[in-house]
């Protein structure tokens, strides 16, 4: 018996702007739609992994999601750490810098945390030496 990982589910408050964000800031694509009584479901793709982010509406939902103390996370690497960081200070969705490890992280529309890791190990430099 073997168990293959296929997705990842984040409810969302927002559908159109958690789609907006997630094919603005992280280059995703929707794959497949859901429309059910009172929910919707949209799965995104990077193109290249098999493993998918599904992001789920709830009609009945009123307010934001209640995150805890927020130590789940989804992780991304990317090829060119620089234009990333650009692009995610501009958006304004840059929450948290970890120069010591070379990584940073951005926040979602609904408040979830997005680990950015530079696909090349040397370019943690970058982030480590980002200004205060």
């Amino acid at each position: 018996m073997q168990f293959k990982f296929v997705h990842n589910n984040l409810n969302v408050a927002d559908m159109n702007k958690s789609l907006e964000f997630y094919q603005k800031a992280l280059g995703l694509k929707k794959e497949e739609e859901i429309d059910g009584n009172g929910f919707k479901i949209v799965f995104m793709s990077d193109g290249v992994m098999p493993h998918k982010l599904e992001l789920t509406y709830l009609e009945d939902k009123k307010g934001a999601y209640d995150l805890g103390d927020n130590e789940i996370h989804l992780a991304f690497t990317v090829d060119d750490i620089a234009k990333a960081y650009s692009l995610h200070k501009d958006m304004d969705c840059v929450c948290y810098v970890n120069k010591d490890m070379g990584i940073y992280f951005i926040v979602d529309p609904d408040g979830y945390w997005l680990e950015i890791i530079p696909a090349d190990v040397k370019d943690r430099e970058y982030i480590k030496n980002l200004a205060d």
